[in-house]
């Protein structure tokens, strides 16, 4: 049984973050790497994120020596994002089909788009509301309170609609409505001030095109989930 779980969420999280690959490469990453022409602007306009400093052990740092390496522009760095998109679709297929397991509500074919649908609205469409997707040099709040924020939407608004799908009491529907609106009560950490050349134009199609996106990835989970699931109870019968 736990075999079979963990094979079907591989199978349908690696071929969900594969097709997600290929739509960030075609409608995210030329957005991304425009926003990073006006950031670099920004960046060489702004005397104190040029300025090297010497530490205390005599070494000259200039700022962004600590980045690190990073993946080339083209096929490397096409890679290293598709690769990174098939690992979260398949932690998000197990985070699904464990919820699945625990709640009693097994994922098939006829609930299969449901159950992407909800896990869409709890971790990117809820969230996107206090802190939507930001290009690079857009302004941003401190990152760990965002983080912070970010799972506490995630776990009301899965809440709300657990209780929604599983709780058939008269008094569900009020508690789920109260889930969903308090990380919104609380509100999302505000940004802190930072001037940019982004366009706003370009921050408003980025947000559009990754939530589009992210609709599709959570609906393929769901559906290949589904398949998987059927696929295996097929071939594997549970004796």
């Amino acid at each position: 049984m736990i075999g079979r779980i963990i094979l079907a969420t591989l199978i349908a999280g690696l071929c969900a973050g594969l097709i997600m690959g290929g739509i960030q490469h075609f409608r995210l990453t030329p957005l991304i790497t425009e926003a990073e022409i006006y950031e670099k602007a920004q960046d060489a306009k702004d005397a104190t994120k040029s300025a090297c400093v010497e530490t205390m052990l005599g070494h000259t740092m200039c700022n962004g020596d600590e980045a690190g390496w990073q993946p080339q522009e083209g096929w490397q760095r096409t890679a290293f994002t598709t690769i990174s998109t098939m690992i979260a679709g398949a932690g998000f297929a197990l985070l699904m089909a464990g919820i699945s397991f625990v709640s009693g509500i097994k994922i098939n074919r006829t609930n299969a788009l449901i159950w992407g649908v909800c896990g869409f609205i709890a971790v990117s469409l809820a969230p996107a509301a206090g802190l939507p997707p930001e290009v690079p040099g857009m302004p941003i709040a401190d990152l760990t309170s965002r983080q912070i924020w970010w799972v506490f939407t995630i776990l009301s608004t899965g809440l709300g609609l657990w209780l929604i799908a599983a709780k058939p009491r008269a008094w569900a529907p009020y508690l789920a409505i109260f889930a969903f609106a308090l990380p919104h009560v609380f509100g999302a950490p505000v940004a802190m001030p930072h001037e940019t050349q982004v366009p706003p134009n370009l921050a408003a199609e980025f947000v559009a095109n990754s939530l589009a996106a992210n609709a599709i990835f959570w609906a393929l989970i769901g559906l290949f989930l589904a398949q998987a699931f059927h696929y295996l109870e097929e071939k594997y019968p549970t004796p």
